[in-house]
């Protein structure tokens, strides 16, 4: 074995899919990308890290409610620029030629060239490390997509794309939940 530097670390457990977290703050829509996310159980519970550093922070505090929009590795290149200029100057569903989409539950808006989009309500906000608990309302996919594979951030500039699915579903099933 041959000892990482502890700051590089992260970089072996950096969670994925990449998401575009889009918001509106009664005004403006926005979108922000995100790659430290977590899925907190079966139910639809889902946590990002996020705080004042990104512009749409703001409306994600102010109106408590935001989509999670998941791009394919064909998105690659407008997720890393929308992730590399801000909302405050920019309008990025213009600038990245991304179709915003009205949502059921949620004033934030769905993205239509993304693979899937989940609707969320921020139920919990812990302060100590910028971590948005956030509860999906409803999910969509986009069955039309041909291109699949998701993006995954190693945190360095670098990405990891899904490669090919292995099913253990019949071993697993004890343990899954009902449904899946």
């Amino acid at each position: 074995m041959r000892q990482l530097k502890l700051a590089k670390a992260f970089t072996l457990m950096e969670p994925g899919p990449v998401v575009l977290v889009t918001t509106c703050d009664g005004k403006k829509n926005n979108i922000m990308t995100i790659s430290w996310t977590m899925v907190l159980d079966f139910t639809p519970l889902f946590a990002i890290t996020t705080g004042v550093w990104n512009h749409s922070y703001a409306a994600l505090r102010k109106t408590r409610e935001c989509v999670l929009a998941i791009p394919a590795v064909d998105m690659l290149d407008q997720v890393v620029g929308i992730g590399t200029c801000s909302g405050s100057d920019t309008d990025k569903f213009a600038r990245f030629r991304l179709t915003p989409l009205q949502g059921a539950f949620v004033r934030a808006p769905l993205i239509q060239e993304c693979l899937a989009n989940i609707e969320c309500r921020v139920v919990d906000v812990v302060k100590k490390h910028d971590i948005l608990v956030l509860e999906g309302l409803a999910a969509y996919v986009n069955p039309a997509r041909r291109e699949k594979r998701t993006i995954h951030a190693v945190g360095d500039g670098t990405f990891i794309v899904d490669g090919r699915r292995i099913d253990r579903r019949k071993a697993m099933a004890a343990k899954l939940p009902a449904g899946v």
